[in-house]
């Protein structure tokens, strides 16, 4: 009994080292974006064009950008993947091709960024002749966090028990009636989730708006989706790596911003999940 209760102890000894491995880090990265970042937050900084060739002014023109980009990208991927997920889980049969698709769909998650950039850059700006503008870094951006949403989306799906599914059509209910009213509304908070992944994934990428939106410098906000625009991400690489002499805080600022912005888009559909979840009758 004692060498159980030993071996149990030591299991969750390194799994707890597990964890610091992972949290300690990361809080270092936070603690030191904050503190540097921090003292460049004024209303100014959050306001204002960036001014001095990006040396000075502020980052509004790039916050706007990625709002657009990431709720662009969110609207395009959604309803696609969501529709995607209903047909694999409730209509597809079980078959070696469907099988094969799932794993594929998988898999694509797993693909770098500047895969999907080039993909948009040859599909949306040159071929369908967008250009370079919100509405091409929007589809590509959508391609990409697509297979996040059909993941969850279906794996959201099919944990909503079989049960609820017999009864419904034991009362009458076609099956779109059942997967609209019984299993869609038990299966959001899975699907938040995979929305919220999509949009830390979408709002964090640079390579991706690279190719198919982003301007270097651009002091204006954009007039329409076929307009160019700023992008926190790409404006944070450019003030650190292609203009000289720019201050620390610029740069840990622009950073911050970022990051805050990402956990209160995060923070909002947590909530939103989290009522939804309280809703859960199972």
């Amino acid at each position: 009994m004692m060498n159980v209760r030993l071996k149990e102890k030591i299991a969750f000894f390194f799994l707890f080292l597990c964890t610091l491995f992972i949290i300690v880090p990361v809080g270092m990265i936070v603690v030191l974006i904050i503190k540097k970042g921090l003292p460049a937050l004024t209303w100014q900084f959050l306001t204002d064009v960036p001014r001095q060739g990006m040396r000075a002014g502020g980052i509004f023109p790039a916050i706007v950008g990625t709002v657009y980009l990431v709720t662009g990208a969110v609207v395009c991927a959604l309803p696609i993947g969501l529709a995607a997920a209903i047909y694999l889980s409730e209509y597809a049969k079980d078959t070696l091709l469907n099988r094969i698709i799932k794993l594929a769909i998988v898999n694509l998650a797993g693909v770098p960024s500047v895969v999907y950039g080039l993909f948009g850059l040859a599909l949306f700006v040159v071929w369908c002749r967008f250009g370079a503008s919100i509405l091409s870094g929007s589809l590509t951006l959508g391609i990409m966090i697509l297979p996040i949403i059909i993941t969850a989306s279906r794996e959201a799906l099919e944990a909503v028990p079989h049960s609820f599914r017999e009864v419904s059509l034991s009362l009458g209910a076609s099956k779109w009636q059942t997967i609209r009213h019984i299993v869609l509304p038990n299966a959001i908070p899975g699907i938040i989730t995979g929305v919220i992944l999509g949009i830390g994934r979408a709002a964090g990428e640079t390579a991706p708006i690279l190719f198919t939106v982003a301007a270097f410098y651009l002091p204006k906000l954009p007039q329409s989706i076929f307009d160019q625009a700023m992008a926190l991400p790409y404006h944070l690489y450019v003030i650190s790596t292609q203009v000289p002499n720019v201050d620390e805080k610029i740069r840990y600022g622009t950073a911050l911003v970022l990051l805050s912005l990402v956990l209160c888009v995060n923070l909002i559909a947590i909530v939103i999940r989290y009522r939804f979840r309280k809703q859960k009758k199972w």
